[in-house]
């Protein structure tokens, strides 16, 4: 008889938490999981899952408009902020049960509250203690608002699915993935709509291709950006709007301000002072390759570890220290290159590999094959709007090293192409492959002749 109540106690109900949970009850250990918000996490609740149903409220904006081209006439279309959260949180709630019941079936234990570390083996939640072998922390990320004058009227990625109505004007700060899907979606409602970045061009990590094109579409459609710029305060005035001063002097009025600045380890009142678990100089908590922290008897995985900030991830760590720890003969760990993600701004984004800064900085000589051209779909409606194709090939191997996109449905083009990257392809296997036409993922089959060479 073990001298603690559970072998695996896991503190945070998200992606990681969960399937490390399942894997683990399912190889026969005695897993119990606290969660105190949500059960899904960030993901299914204030990240990916509702971001990307408002994206799709938000192109049928261009969708409506790019129908008259092709012989529809739509009289007088109106949006429903309100239908669209309601409807929206009845998908959330519908995932939230799926959760709970994937646990429950799994026979994990799920203790709904806050836990808290007493030691190294000890949690208590709600006042109730319980003992484990080992506690795995997998309690994400939170959004960060730096401190300045006014930041009290800002809001963050977790308040803004649950606004009560849209405003008529927003200013979305910020230059990484989550500023930019939602500078989109505000202007898709139909929002005027600014996005401030202190740096001289967001989406820094990405490739410049990527983000220099992606600041031409933006324009074009209206979006306001504002680079090189910060908020130095902001005020309430008597109609509710808000006065958003600039570091510079400048003034933007706006009826909301939505920070997304970045996120921080969600590791408040987690009593990891009661351990012996570090952080590092950013707040996060420090693992080995194995999730291990520097406490024998508490792990770490997923966005609270630091690690690159996607579910696939997170899920992908959780099942892989499950294995390590109860099924060791099927363990395999995590492997972190070629990672393919996508941005769902309108256009998307895709992007797998490496840049071409990153691959130069390598050591890589480089073969550039880049292509912008007009989706078909746009033509009969008008549209001017392009699309990006680069593919990155080293110039010794012929290895294809990176791949990256601007435009409709790049996510589901590249998530097939991130196969053939995984397992080695040569830019001579994406000459041999037949593209289908027309479409335009056969782009990438099709681009023969180098835009640049090193």
């Amino acid at each position: 008889m073990s001298q603690y109540d559970f072998d695996l106690f896991v503190i945070g109900a998200g992606s990681g938490g969960v399937r490390a949970s399942r894997m683990a009850a399912g190889f026969g250990a005695r897993v119990a999981v606290a969660e105190d918000r949500y059960l899904g996490g960030t993901c299914v609740n204030v990240g990916c899952v509702p971001k990307k149903l408002f994206s799709y409220a938000a192109h049928f904006a261009e969708d409506i408009a790019d129908a008259a081209g092709y012989g529809w006439d739509i009289a007088a279309p109106g949006f429903e902020w309100p239908r669209l959260v309601t409807n929206k949180n009845a998908e959330i709630s519908r995932l939230n049960g799926i959760y709970r019941n994937l646990l429950i079936s799994a026979g994990v234990q799920l203790i709904e509250g806050r836990a808290r570390f007493i030691d190294s083996h000890h949690v208590e939640v709600d006042g109730r203690r319980y003992s484990a072998e080992r506690i795995l922390v997998a309690t994400g990320g939170w959004p960060h608002v730096p401190d300045f004058p006014g930041n009290e009227h800002v809001i963050s990625s977790n308040e803004v699915f649950f606004l009560d109505s849209l405003p008529k004007r927003a200013l979305v700060v910020g230059g990484g993935y989550i500023a930019i899907e939602f500078a989109g979606i505000f202007h898709g409602l139909g929002c005027e709509t600014t996005q401030l970045y202190r740096g001289d061009l967001f989406l820094r990590g990405f490739d410049r291709s990527v983000r220099e094109h992606m600041a031409s579409v933006l324009a074009e459609k209206g979006v306001r950006l504002r680079f090189n710029s910060d908020v130095a305060r902001i005020e309430r005035n008597a109609d509710q709007s808000l006065s958003v001063t600039l570091t510079n002097g400048d003034q933007i009025e706006t009826d909301l301000v939505l920070y997304a600045t970045g996120r921080r380890a969600h590791t408040d009142d987690l009593g990891l002072e009661n351990t012996s678990v570090t952080l590092d100089d950013k707040g996060n908590i420090r693992v080995d390759e194995h999730y291990q922290t520097s406490d024998p008897a508490v792990l770490a995985i997923g966005d609270v570890t630091g690690t690159v900030q996607l579910t696939p991830v997170a899920l992908a760590e959780g099942m892989a220290l499950a294995r390590r720890l109860y099924r060791p003969e099927e363990y395999l760990p995590v492997d972190y290159n070629d990672i393919p993600t996508a941005v769902f701004c309108i256009p998307n984004i895709a992007t797998l590999g490496l840049t071409e800064d990153d691959a130069r900085a390598k050591g890589h000589k480089l073969k550039v094959y880049e292509s912008r051209f007009r989706a078909m779909r746009n033509t009969l409606a008008g549209r001017s709007e392009q699309s990006l194709m680069k593919l990155l090939v080293d110039k010794e191997t012929d290895r294809v090293l990176g791949i990256h996109m601007v435009g409709p449905e790049a996510g589901e083009i590249v998530q097939g192409l991130a196969v053939a990257v995984k397992a080695g392809a040569t830019k001579a296997v994406f000459d041999a492959t037949l593209g289908i036409h027309p479409t335009a993922a056969e782009e990438f089959v099709t681009m023969r002749t180098p835009s640049r060479e090193d």
